[in-house]
């Protein structure tokens, strides 16, 4: 039987994936995310594409593309699609006041950046759990790195300051994403930490594919609670 915490987070969820995929217009090219909230929206696009709603959608994992096709959304590609209108996905956490973001808990970090790059539009479905003071306060943030070598790409971002752990399944394997890299959890320090100063030092470390830091990319937020919905705009 489920709590009624987990009730109220799964109300708050559903109240923002309603939000987001309601502001999906006829005709648009429409990213797809990843994650428990995303699912709702894929879900409640779903619906409208059933009564009518006319686009074309690119998923940000395999998993997403699986359950869009399910629900029969049109789905295509970024040589047919090469930019999107808008795209609707989750977040680990998003930090107040900035609308910065950590992402890819759920194993799709580098998909997502690319679809939300691609993007003129990114607007972020939570509940009010993944509202932060500061990143990393919740969750260490996901780095994608090459699995040739990890070892030694661990090692380099520890020398960073990162305190790293590999991630691997329940199997004690590590864990492979969709486009066969590894991820590493990166814990991030809560004091003096600068969020673009630790982007620039993730990227330019040899090994890293992609890290969770979404900054200055969300044009929306948009937290479901127990009465309603909240939004949040980046400033201009």
């Amino acid at each position: 039987m489920s709590s009624p915490e987990s009730n109220s987070t799964d109300a708050a969820k559903r109240r923002a994936a309603v939000w987001a995929a309601a502001q999906i217009e006829d005709g648009m090219a429409v990213g797809l995310g990843t994650g428990s909230t995303s699912a709702l929206v894929i879900e409640e696009v779903g619906r409208r594409v059933a009564e009518g709603l006319r686009i074309k959608a690119i998923a940000t994992s395999e998993a997403s593309q699986k359950l869009a096709l399910e629900w029969k959304i049109p789905m295509s590609d970024f040589a047919h699609l090469p930019q999107l209108d808008m795209t609707i996905d989750g977040a680990d956490e998003v930090q107040e006041g900035t609308l910065y973001l950590i992402k890819g808990h759920g194993g799709a970090l580098l998909r997502e950046k690319i679809v939300a790059m691609a993007s003129k539009k990114l607007i972020i479905a939570v509940d009010p759990r993944k509202l932060v003071k500061t990143l990393g306060a919740v969750f260490a943030l996901p780095v994608e790195v090459v699995p040739f070598g990890y070892e030694t790409t661990i090692r380099r971002l520890e020398d960073l300051g990162f305190e790293s752990e590999l991630r691997v399944t329940d199997e004690g394997k590590p864990y492979v994403t969709d486009g066969q890299h590894y991820i590493v959890h990166c814990k991030l320090p809560q004091v003096g930490f600068d969020a673009y100063e630790a982007a620039a030092k993730l990227k330019g470390t040899v090994g890293v594919v992609e890290h969770g830091l979404f900054l200055g990319m969300a044009s929306k937020v948009v937290i479901g609670g127990l009465e309603g919905i909240e939004v949040l705009e980046a400033a201009r």
